[in-house]
């Protein structure tokens, strides 16, 4: 399996909870450096920009209303895998059907407020990472990129 990057969003949820410290525990527990990390409150502008790729869907308002509802945490992640076992500690998708002791089956409630959002692919990553960071703020080297 090779070194991967992949980004990583505690949502405004996860946030309003308390849950920050302990998801970024989690993902340090399972072998996934931080490399990069920052607290903000993203613009109408930022979110819409970020979920541009949902633009047509029917959702999209409610997760951009939602993703600028309060603060977030985004981070860029590094390990073996890191894209894979980032979705695997996050869950499902739905908080409903995620189960006991993944992030969102124990800090989200819903498909929406789910906790945490982390990149579904490398090439997926790479814009997600850049969208947030540039290069000088991403500590860390990496064979893979």
């Amino acid at each position: 399996m090779a070194v991967e990057r992949t980004l990583s969003i505690v949502k405004p949820d996860a946030v309003e909870k308390g849950a920050t410290g302990e998801i970024l525990r989690r993902f340090e527990a399972a072998g996934l450096q931080i490399l990069a990390l920052k607290k903000l409150h993203l613009s109408t502008e930022l979110a819409q920009g970020f979920y541009a790729v949902h633009k047509e869907r029917p959702f999209y308002k409610g997760l951009v209303a939602f993703m600028t509802s309060g603060p977030v945490v985004v981070s860029v992640l590094e390990g073996e895998g890191a894209i894979a076992r980032n979705r695997e500690l996050m869950g499902p998708t739905n908080s409903e059907e995620a189960e006991a002791g993944t992030i969102r089956g124990d800090f989200g409630t819903d498909i929406e407020r789910n906790a945490a959002h982390g990149s579904d692919a490398p090439e997926t990553a790479r814009v997600e990472i850049a969208y947030f960071f540039n290069a000088s703020e991403i500590v860390g080297p990496c064979e893979a990129l």
